[in-house]
Formats: C-alpha cells, sequence, structure tokens
C-alpha cells in the first residue's frame, strides 16, 4: 500500500502540504530500513526466538484490564486462535517478533504490540496479539460495539481510523474513555492495519509513560510499520497457499 493511500484511510493525512511532504518522506525513510533488515535476515537465515505462550493480567468485571500487576495463572496461547504450530504460523510470529524489536530499537515507546484480525475457538472475531515488547497485557480485543465504547484498540479495528492520543490524562479529564491497563501510559498511538482492498485485517498500538511522544518521527516509525507488517502477512499467505497447492499436484501425480 502506498504512503499516501494509507494516510489519507487512516485520516493521518496532514492538512498542510509541507507537513504532508516531511511525513511521506520520514515513512519512506523507514520503510527503506525495514526492507533492509528484512533482506538481511534472509540472506543470514536468522530466525528469532518466538512465544507461542505469554502471560497476561487477571481481567476485572466486565473483561477490563484492572487487576494491574496480577498475571492470570494461566498464560495465553496462540496455538488453537492460529490453527496449531505449523511452520507457516512460525514464520509469522518470527516475522512480527523481528519487527517488534526493531521497533523497540528505534522508538522512545514503552509498549507495542502487533494485533491481528482473527476469529478464535469460540466463533468470536478478535483481535489478537502475535507479538509485543513491555508489561504483560491483554491477549483479545473483541470487535464489537460494546467493547469499542472502552477500548481505543476496538474502535480501530471496527472503524479503520487512527486514534493518538499524546495526553491520556487530559483527554479523560475531557469524558473521552480509555481502556487503562498500565496508569503509567500517558501517550497512545493506535493506528489500523489495512490489506490492498482497504480492509482492516489489524491493528498495531504503542504507549508511552511520556507525553506527545507520538508525533513527526515516532509518528512516522509507527506508519511505516503499519504499512510493512499486512505487507508480510499477504506474503506469507500466497506463499502458504503456493505450497500447498504444489503439495496436492504432487499428491495426485503419484
Amino acid at each position: 500500500m502506498s504512503i499516501v493511500r494509507y494516510l489519507s484511510l487512516s485520516g493521518l493525512l496532514p492538512a498542510i502540504e509541507t507537513q504532508q511532504q516531511a511525513l511521506q518522506q520520514a515513512v519512506a525513510d523507514y520503510l527503506q530500513q525495514y526492507q533492509l533488515l528484512l533482506q538481511q535476515a534472509q540472506a543470514t537465515a536468522t530466525a528469532p526466538a518466538i512465544q507461542w505462550q505469554y502471560q497476561v493480567p487477571e481481567l476485572g468485571e466486565g473483561g477490563a484490564c484492572s487487576l494491574f500487576g496480577q498475571l492470570a495463572e494461566q498464560p495465553y496461547d496462540l496455538t488453537a486462535i492460529l490453527g496449531g504450530q505449523t511452520a507457516t504460523n512460525q514464520q509469522l510470529l518470527q516475522q512480527m517478533t523481528m519487527i517488534s524489536a526493531f521497533y523497540q530499537s528505534q522508538s522512545k515507546s514503552d509498549w507495542f504490540g502487533i494485533y491481528q484480525r482473527r476469529v478464535n475457538p469460540q466463533g468470536e472475531t478478535v483481535l489478537v496479539k502475535l507479538s509485543y515488547f513491555g508489561a504483560p497485557s491483554r491477549a483479545e480485543f473483541p470487535l464489537t460495539a460494546e467493547f469499542a465504547a472502552i477500548s481505543n484498540n476496538s474502535t480501530v479495528g471496527l472503524t479503520g481510523k487512527a486514534r493518538i492520543i499524546n495526553d491520556v490524562p487530559a483527554y479523560l479529564q475531557q469524558g473521552g474513555e480509555y481502556y487503562t491497563c498500565d496508569p503509567k501510559v500517558l501517550a497512545e498511538a493506535c493506528i489500523p492495519l489495512y490489506d490492498e482492498a482497504g480492509h482492516v485485517v489489524g491493528i498495531i498500538d504503542s504507549e508511552a509513560f511520556q507525553k506527545q511522544l507520538f508525533v513527526t518521527d515516532e509518528l512516522a516509525l509507527l506508519i511505516a510499520t503499519a504499512i510493512v507488517v499486512p505487507t508480510l502477512w499477504t506474503e506469507l499467505a500466497a506463499t502458504a497457499s503456493t505450497d500447498k497447492a504444489t503439495d496436492s499436484h504432487s499428491l495426485v501425480t503419484q
């Protein structure tokens, strides 16, 4: 997806032309860095360690992440919602882990997560966290209007429009609804992930313990990440489909 199309779809296109040009150039620079990262990983066949399971907090009444610092007894396991610990899913998690690590190396953010739109084993459409850094946090966000009333993640997943809150206390004072998982968070940027048709296929979420972080260079990094991630998903799905077709043809001709 082009940078301009992403900015237009997400509502992040600046109104002033000089700001548009500056943001586009900054995003393009980060996209180039991501391309180099992925090329190097492919050339050296490096694969980061991945997590099929991760810790999650106890959820309070109504599913709110209100019990800060109190972890659930059982970790969340990605195996079921991804459809098994297959080679394709392993590659998916490796790529997302690599993206998270690069983002962390470039950003002053204190928390970051990549979420994909999936249907869980209960038949509910949710955003599921594939990779992250920072404190343990909720694994799934329901894509329902009810949950969107208290969650930026669900709102962005449903509307396809970015939400940037650079001053959480001021936002709350003004009556804004906010899903508080870590009381230290003072700024949050939640932006959508699109496929080539412009459909929302996930989100990325970044949080900071300082106000006014998600502007200029930090915003450009986030946008570049949002363009790269679904491109990798599409390529991986295409490769998996080709491999499956090849296997089927092999079985028929044997």
